[in-house]
């Protein structure tokens, strides 16, 4: 009973610690990105000045409304603030509270890198098992090969080339969430209306991400493969499925857990680019149409939202180290 309370302080003093060193990063992301994004000359409302016939004097009025004015450090603490009430700040193009107008394109763009991460591990731990145990083949070695070339090709090359393929070839639709739908439309029609827009721009964040996979998940089982005691038990009989899927791929799975959190920053960096030039409303739009119109509190909240998504990934991936491999739990 004593064991398993300490087992237990120790687990919520891990998770304690992780998310104190967690939240410490994120304020410092705040922090510079911040002062990033106030570093350059001009603001919103100078940019307003130059193509609304507005006067100098409500130019000010609106600078000295959303303290434009005040000195940056100040500024700061009122954005964070804002944050800290589930504000976000306030978007000046948009004149709303940033939150409300982010989480549905955070939600968009979750459900995008999501489906792209499950359809690309999935297909990476397949694809990655079938090159290591055939490595010695044809077959095998043109997998890999493939997979080693596609590595070289640009998240925007491959975007423009599946937009070009699918525009030409009306096979998927090449932009957008759903098409118009009447109101009394089911929700299975729905549905399949969703799945086929999401279809091209998963495609594309798989064969941006996937390739790297199964070049990670070749090379860590081909190392465990190689282990005399599972060419021990190789050389016993054991079944080739059953000493991969049991063996092979749980002795591998502390290299691939450290993987899947590195993943997750991979996943939403291509989701950005891909969003953008297939039309998918999420938060690489959103991002591209703030820095165009210079509002810098939505700008702020793409990147915090990101690096939240990244931390929390990079959280869960350690905990689940953890968890696959005690030696990585301090004495």
């Amino acid at each position: 009973m004593l064991n398993v309370t300490a087992s237990l302080t120790g687990i919520v003093f891990r998770v304690v610690h992780r998310l104190a060193r967690a939240g410490l990063v994120l304020c410092g992301v705040s922090l510079v990105s911040f002062l990033i994004v106030n570093a350059a000359p001009g603001d919103y409302l100078s940019d307003a000045a130059l193509t609304t016939p507005a006067s100098a004097e409500t130019i000010a009025r609106w600078r000295e409304r959303f303290a434009l004015d005040r000195p940056l450090a100040e500024q700061y603490l009122r954005w964070a603030a804002s944050v800290v009430r589930g504000e976000g700040g306030y978007s000046l193009a948009y004149g709303t509270p940033v939150a409300p107008l982010l989480a549905t394109r955070a939600l968009v763009t979750l459900l995008l890198a999501g489906s792209a991460l499950v359809v690309s591990w999935l297909l990476a731990l397949g694809a990655g098992a079938w090159t290591a145990v055939r490595a010695a083949h044809w077959d095998g070695r043109a997998v890999s090969i493939g997979a080693a070339a596609l590595m070289g090709v640009p998240d925007l090359l491959i975007a423009l080339a599946l937009l070009v393929a699918a525009a030409r070839g009306g096979w998927l639709p090449p932009g957008g969430v759903i098409d118009d739908l009447p109101g009394d439309a089911s929700l299975a029609v729905r549905a399949a209306s969703l799945v086929r827009h999401l279809a091209l721009p998963v495609v594309a964040l798989v064969l941006s991400l996937a390739p790297g996979l199964i070049r990670h998940v070749r090379g860590s089982l081909l190392t465990v493969l190689r282990a005399p005691y599972l060419v021990a038990q190789r050389a016993r009989g054991v079944p080739a499925h059953r000493l991969l899927w049991r063996g092979a791929l749980r002795a591998a799975a502390a290299p691939l857990i450290s993987l899947f959190g590195l993943s997750l920053a991979a996943v939403f960096s291509a989701s950005m680019v891909i969003e953008v030039i297939l039309s998918w409303p999420g938060l690489g739009p959103l991002m591209i149409d703030a820095v165009h119109a210079r509002d810098p509190h939505v700008i702020l909240a793409g990147i915090m939202c990101t690096a939240t998504l990244l931390v929390a990934g990079n959280l869960a991936a350690d905990l689940l180290l953890r968890v696959a491999d005690p030696r990585t739990q301090p004495a």
